[in-house]
């Protein structure tokens, strides 16, 4: 068995320490909280964030990264978008051997507009990994800590440590899937956030299950045309990663994005909605830059340029809505292609 180091001790770090744990790997779950990893040890629980779920004996919480990543075989990197270049810089500063590097966190940066592994490889030095595995897929944190059936797609340009990470993960509980399509499976999982506040939104306005059925299936046509034009495969976002992660985010109370929807949905400032979240909103930040990114690829995003609007410029979500519902006419086939491919439209 391997030992393995998680960077970040929130839900989802948490949950796949768990998932570690029970495949007899050696876990050590670091975060930047002194209090937290003291806390976790002498409890085996994650009061803050996964208090229902006890934590294996295996799992040991560490609050100094050199300690965390000595003598490791692999390193699963779960941080909030904005921590994932200081968190590789404490890495690079400490990490002197080769490991296998897996990241978990679905974002894309507002500034550079990078996804999470190029902000990573810019930022690690090539001697310390082969290449950057992505995990994601339709999977709450609450229900992975609780052993529930859950499944998941690991992705990396090299075949050899996608396999790695799979083999890592897999059991009766978690089933991994592998597909090399990175861009396809990092934006899946990161601009599903963005249809997921929408259909909190929609659900915080009133409205009912044909209006959220809507925006999903029309949001999963924004995700395509935006990761068909980036060199995703389309088939990606018919898979886990796209219309499987956007059912679980956007038809879930788990789903954080959803919550903050639904709080904008009735009316609350977004400063007021991310103070009671008391967590990252991860489709906030990706709002932003995935309304940049279709702007500079030129790709029609409407749902994403509303959000957009009224996270960041005051719009009213009811506003939001009927700009939506009054947009000219479409033909529907001409995003299905965008979505199954090329081959399939008219």
């Amino acid at each position: 068995m391997a030992n393995v180091a998680v960077l970040g001790a929130g839900s989802w770090g948490t949950a796949l320490s768990v998932v570690l744990a029970d495949n007899y790997h050696d876990v050590r779950l670091w975060t930047h909280r002194k209090d937290q990893a003291q806390q976790i040890n002498e409890t085996h629980h994650n009061e803050k964030y996964l208090q229902e779920v006890s934590l294996p004996s295996n799992i040991v919480a560490y609050n100094d990264m050199e300690a965390a990543l000595q003598d490791v075989t692999a390193v699963v990197v779960v941080v909030p978008t904005k921590a994932i270049r200081e968190v590789c810089q404490q890495m690079k500063s400490v990490l002197s051997h080769k490991v296998t590097i897996i990241h978990a966190t679905k974002g894309i940066d507002p500034d550079s507009l990078k996804r999470v592994s190029e902000m990573m490889e810019e930022e690690l030095p090539d001697d310390i990994y082969e290449d950057i595995v992505v995990l994601s897929g339709p999977s709450h944190a609450e229900e992975v800590g609780l052993r529930q059936p859950t499944t998941v797609t690991v992705s990396s340009h090299t075949m050899k440590e996608a396999e790695i990470a799979q083999d890592l993960f897999i059991n009766e509980h978690f089933r991994v899937y592998t597909n090399p399509d990175v861009v396809g499976v990092e934006l899946g999982g990161a601009l599903k956030n963005i249809i997921a506040l929408g259909a909190g939104i929609s659900d915080g306005l009133g409205y009912g299950d044909n209006a959220k059925s809507a925006l999903i299936t029309r949001g999963l046509a924004e995700i395509a045309r935006l990761g068909t034009s980036m060199g995703a495969n389309p088939l990606t976002f018919a898979g886990l990663t796209g219309v499987g992660d956007l059912i679980v985010t956007c038809t879930s109370q788990h789903s954080r994005n959803w919550r903050a929807g639904n709080m904008l949905g009735k009316g609350y400032d977004l400063h007021d909605v991310l103070e009671h979240m008391g967590m990252v909103v991860e489709g906030v930040r990706t709002t932003n830059a995935a309304y940049k990114l279709s702007q500079s690829q030129q790709i029609e995003m409407p749902i994403t340029q509303g959000i957009e609007q009224l996270l960041f410029h005051g719009a009213a979500p009811k506003e939001v809505v009927d700009q939506l519902m009054t947009r000219g006419r479409r033909h529907e086939m001409e995003d299905l292609a965008n979505i199954l491919g090329d081959q399939y439209s008219s």
